[in-house]
């Protein structure tokens, strides 16, 4: 058996733990700050309670350095808010749509928020990254997330 492949990537924000749970349950709000780096989210389908959603993060035009997961400019995945405990933790268990079994099985990303002294620590756990997906390239894309929901939530 394969051992499972994870990254954990923290942040400290300063806005309390009550807005930036508030912002992983609404759609708009997940479209603008979750597409890491130059990427553009697209909700197609999103209930902000435990149950599915379902998004694409779609890679400018002229992206050269790493083709999409479902096409050239497109990842696209099906999840659900598998666990939520309000203002302390998230769990997203996501399949990305794509024929390539290196991207396939179902990557979960556990979200953590603990009070801290004017703000909150976000620490964001990747467990089961498909083996496609370079460790560092997902660490980088989770900071990028993360710096992302700072500006959104004004911390």
């Amino acid at each position: 058996m394969t051992p499972s492949r994870s990254t954990t990537v923290s942040r400290f924000i300063a806005a309390p733990r009550e807005r930036i749970y508030r912002a992983f349950l609404d759609a708009d709000a997940v479209a603008t700050w979750l597409p890491p780096d130059t990427m553009k989210g697209i909700v197609h389908a999103f209930e902000g309670r435990e149950g599915g959603f379902s998004m694409s993060l779609v890679y400018p035009d002229d992206e050269t350095s790493q083709p999409g997961k479902t096409s050239d400019k497109t990842d696209r995945f099906e999840g659900r808010f598998a666990k939520l405990v309000p203002d302390e933790r998230i769990v997203w268990a996501t399949i990305f749509d794509s024929e390539d079994e290196g991207f396939s099985g179902e990557m979960t990303v556990s979200t953590m928020l603990s009070p801290a002294d004017g703000g909150t620590d976000v620490t964001m756990v990747c467990g089961n990254v498909p083996s496609g997906i370079r460790l560092e390239d997902n660490e980088e894309g989770c900071r990028s997330t993360l710096g992302n929901l700072a500006a959104f939530v004004g911390g």
